[in-house]
Parts: structure tokens; C-alpha cells; sequence
């Protein structure tokens, strides 16, 4: 039965014209972990008067996050220039090491990839990351780049479909997506808004990247990217984002965001699935961004899936907490670390307010 379910996800790749393979896939967190107790701790200190909201911290479901600096460093203001030059450090740091990852698993050398699309919103570099990345290692001159910014949470399956078209539109081309979001840096202590509260319960930070390959006429390949698809509900820009403030961004989170989603999520993938001659029924499995317990639990009661179907984000969001775009390629990787096979549903969402969607054939 699997390998006719199979069958139907390869024929429909082939109809859409995809023929995309996922080479291999790689992840990465900074160096320092964080135990949600003393999260919790250090936050009721940052955030007295906000004691209402001080249980958000037993119900999110994490045990543990990674931050990119130690933990004394986030207690303090910070400049925009402090909170960049961490940044561009930590960011390239990590871009360096699922970059070497993914080759090596691929047994692809730098200079043989062809396009980078490299992702972040949670800090600014000009040159671009990947610019920057490029001169660490020896990736070649002549590589196309396109950096991504803006997409917030959804990017990681933005980015991924964005390099899915780059290697489907190039035969035999090697494309490389990366992402990463810091979002410990933009802690502001000096913001005592229960949206900076509330994230400051959910948000680690780590990174992650795929090498996909254009296998145009190639039979029997491994993992492929099958369909991809988006949609952005209009009137929804004040859902998630950032404001720009003197000494950082702010985030924009509004309690609006589960009823949107109750309402609207269902027709929009209902509506991406028909279009690639799809059901919910036919999936093996559901990769969901997980986002926090609230958007998991959203999921579930709306598209009438169980807990158990979405495990893998589940464990994620347990294990590294809301890492923003590198969320779901950590859902996506324990998957396939755990011998996942056959069509499986990959979701995130980001400021616009948007649904990003990919269809991946294990």
C-alpha cells in the first residue's frame, strides 16, 4: 500500500513538473542551553508586573532552548549595534556548520552547489549573509544568491519551496537553502508588554539546511519536494511581525491569531491540496511549524488531526522551543530520522498573515 501511495505522490511531482530531491538535511543550535525553569525564573524578575501571566511558562510544553549568548548578557539593555554584531557572528556560526553538514552528508563539494537561498528575520547584515558565508568557505564565485528576510516563521517552508522552483527550473543544478533566526537577540528587557512576555516563553534559536537536486527523469530517487503552495490573508498585517524601535524590533503578536486560524486555515488548505490532487487523507504524516501549544492544539481540533499525528512538532517544540524559520526542518528532520515514508504535509506561518504549505514524498 505504501509504495502505491508513493507512486501516486511521484506522479503527481511529475505532473506539477517537479523533480526535486532532498540530498540531505542538516541542523544547528548555539552552545547555550536554557532549562525553561530558569527561563521562567528570569522572566518573573524581568516582568513583575505581569504575574497574571506567569503560568504561560508551565503550559508551553518546552523543557529546554538554545540562546546564542549566555544568559546574563540578555538582562541588559542592548543597542541595535549590540544585537547586530551578536548577530552576524552567531548567525554566520551556524550557517557555517549546517552548510559543511549538509555537503558532507551529501558527499557534494562546496563548489558544486549552484544557488544559495539563505533566509533570517531576526537581524540585519549587508553584505548579505550568504555573501559573508561565502567568504568562510569555498563555495564558488560564480554561485547565485538570494537572501530572504521579512518571511518570519513560515519562512523555513518558504525558503524551502523558493529553492524547490530554483533547482526545478535548472537541470542537474545543486540549490542550498539555509535558515536561521536568533530570536533570544531580541529580547528588550526596558518592553514590558505581554507580547514581549510571551515570546520570551516560547523563543530559542537555531539553524538549518537542506542541499536539494534537480533529478529530472531520475527513477527511484530519495526524499522530493512534490508541491508547494501559500496563501496570504489580506487585512491580517497587525497578526505578527516586528515594529522597529530605538533599540531593537519589537514584536507584534496578537491574540487574534487562533481565531484566524480556526476560521481560515482549513479552506486555504483545502484549497492547496485540491489544486495538487490531494486530501488530508492521503498524507502519512503532518510537519507542522510548531509554533507554541496553542497554534499545535489550533491545528489539530481544526484539521481534526490527533495529538499523536502531530508527534514530531510536538517533540521539536519539547526539545528547542520556537526557533522561528527553523522549526519545521527540525520537524522535517526527526521525521526522517525516525524512518517517516510517504507523502507528509509541511506547514508553517508568518507575518502577512500567511500559510505556507509543501507537499514532501519521504
Amino acid at each position: 500500500m505504501l509504495d502505491v501511495v508513493r507512486s501516486a505522490a511521484r506522479q503527481s511531482a511529475a505532473r506539477a513538473g517537479f523533480d526535486v530531491e532532498i540530498l540531505s538535511l542538516a541542523t544547528a543550535n548555539p552552545p547555550f542551553p536554557l532549562d525553561q525553569a530558569e527561563a521562567a525564573t528570569r522572566a518573573k524578575e524581568l516582568f513583575p508586573q505581569l504575574k497574571r501571566l506567569w503560568p504561560l511558562y508551565d503550559n508551553t510544553g518546552i523543557e529546554r532552548r538554545y540562546n546564542c549568548e549566555p544568559i546574563d548578557w540578555y538582562l541588559k539593555p542592548h543597542t541595535w549595534e549590540e544585537r547586530t554584531a551578536s548577530f552576524r557572528k552567531h548567525a554566520l556560526d551556524l550557517l557555517e556548520e549546517v552548510t559543511l553538514k549538509a555537503t558532507e552528508a551529501a558527499n557534494v563539494g562546496l563548489g558544486a552547489i549552484d544557488m544559495i537561498v539563505t533566509n533570517t528575520v531576526t537581524g540585519l547584515a549587508v553584505p548579505s549573509l550568504d555573501a559573508m558565508l561565502l567568504n568562510r568557505l569555498k563555495l564558488a564565485p560564480t554561485i547565485e544568491r538570494l537572501p530572504m528576510f521579512g518571511l518570519g516563521c513560515g519562512a523555513g517552508v518558504a525558503g524551502l519551496s523558493r529553492a524547490a522552483r530554483l533547482a526545478q527550473a535548472s537541470e542537474g543544478a545543486h540549490v542550498l537553502f539555509l535558515t536561521v533566526d536568533l530570536c533570544s537577540l531580541c529580547l528588550r528587557v526596558g518592553d514590558p508588554s505581554p507580547a514581549m512576555f510571551v515570546s520570551t516563553a516560547l523563543f530559542g534559536d537555531g539553524a538549518a539546511g537542506i542541499l536539494l537536486h534537480n533529478i529530472k527523469n531520475r527513477v527511484g530517487a530519495g526524499p522530493r519536494i512534490v508541491a508547494t503552495g501559500e496563501y496570504c490573508w489580506r487585512g491580517t498585517e497587525h497578526i505578527m511581525g516586528w515594529d522597529i524601535k530605538d533599540d531593537g524590533f519589537g514584536i507584534v503578536l496578537s491574540s487574534d491569531l487562533p481565531a484566524l486560524m480556526e476560521r481560515e486555515l482549513e479552506p486555504a488548505l483545502r484549497d492547496f491540496l485540491k489544486r495538487h490532487g490531494y486530501r488530508v487523507a492521503d498524507f502519512n504524516g503532518f510537519l507542522f511549524h510548531p509554533g507554541g501549544p496553542k497554534l499545535l492544539e489550533t491545528v489539530a481540533q481544526t484539521l481534526g488531526l490527533t495529538r499523536r499525528q502531530l508527534q514530531h512538532s510536538w517533540d521539536v517544540l519539547r526539545a528547542y522551543g520556537n526557533m522561528s524559520s527553523a522549526s519545521v526542518v527540525f520537524v522535517l528532520e526527526q521525521a526522517m530520522q525516525a524512518g517517516a515514508r510517504g507523502p507528509h504535509l509541511l506547514a508553517a506561518f508568518g507575518p502577512g498573515f500567511s500559510a505556507y504549505f509543501a507537499v514532501v514524498d519521504l
